[in-house]
């Protein structure tokens, strides 16, 4: 029985004390620290005031940039990556950083449905071109077996079904089971995902990657290599959130 129900009809025989009680046990949790959060929300205001938006940051590749500063960021200029735009929404840090964990690594997936309703309001508030389907940093078929879930496609699921926008999850498969690249340099990174991509379906003239977090660009990169050689002719990425330095690792 809903709260407000219960309190019309019980009148003033149920004391206040556990009126506080049934709005707390039928309130949402923050995700975070616990405490009540709004309906529908699982995020307090407290720490939803502590996630960190990714701006300003290199149009290219997304990483944060100084206030001020304005174009490419030095990496971009210099090397350019195989895709042409990024979006990262947030930055990589508390507590941003625990939630992801907790959904990647401990099947929170409350998580996705969180973010992903964020990032549905960020994009709506937005004039970026929206691309005509979403594609899913894949999972080689033994670590999503172990997981059971792939953490791109539950992060924006959300956002494919609110803005109408297919999500190709089986378009490109991970035919290799690389190593973990935590801890691995760029050029590690690089080495480790040759090969590791396949497409075997169709995709359309413009898509975008979609990860929970970009480090180096590396992963990100090495997909984009391979759609653009499928004939992609327009290739963004967007991620949950982005790492400060281009050489830290996840």
């Amino acid at each position: 029985m809903a709260y407000d129900s219960l309190h019309k009809l019980s009148g003033n025989d149920i004391m206040p004390d556990l009126y506080r009680f049934m709005e707390l046990i039928l309130s949402p949790a923050c995700l975070v620290c616990g405490a009540s959060a709004q309906r529908g929300a699982d995020l307090c205001l407290e720490c939803g005031d502590l996630l960190t938006l990714n701006w300003p940051a290199c149009p290219r590749c997304a990483l944060p940039v100084e206030h001020g500063f304005q174009g490419l960021c030095g990496h971009c200029i210099r090397k350019p990556p195989a895709y042409d735009a990024s979006l990262s929404f947030w930055r990589y840090r508390a507590p941003l950083d625990g939630l992801l964990m907790g959904l990647k690594y401990h099947r929170q997936l409350p998580v996705a449905r969180l973010l992903g309703r964020l990032m549905t309001e960020h994009l709506s508030d937005t004039s970026i071109v929206i691309p005509q389907a979403l594609v899913p940093v894949p999972l080689h078929v033994s670590r999503l077996r172990q997981r059971g879930f792939n953490q791109s496609i539950e992060l924006f699921l959300p956002v494919a079904r609110a803005m109408g926008i297919p999500l190709l999850r089986e378009v490109v498969i991970r035919q290799c089971a690389t190593s973990s690249q935590v801890g691995l340099s760029r050029s590690q990174r690089r080495r480790n995902l040759r090969g590791a991509f396949l497409v075997r379906g169709t995709l359309p003239r413009h898509v975008a990657i979609v990860d929970d977090v970009v480090t180096t660009g590396a992963t990100v990169n090495e997909l984009a290599r391979v759609l653009r050689r499928a004939g992609v002719e327009c290739i963004d990425v967007w991620s949950v959130a982005r790492a400060d330095e281009p050489h830290s690792t996840r």
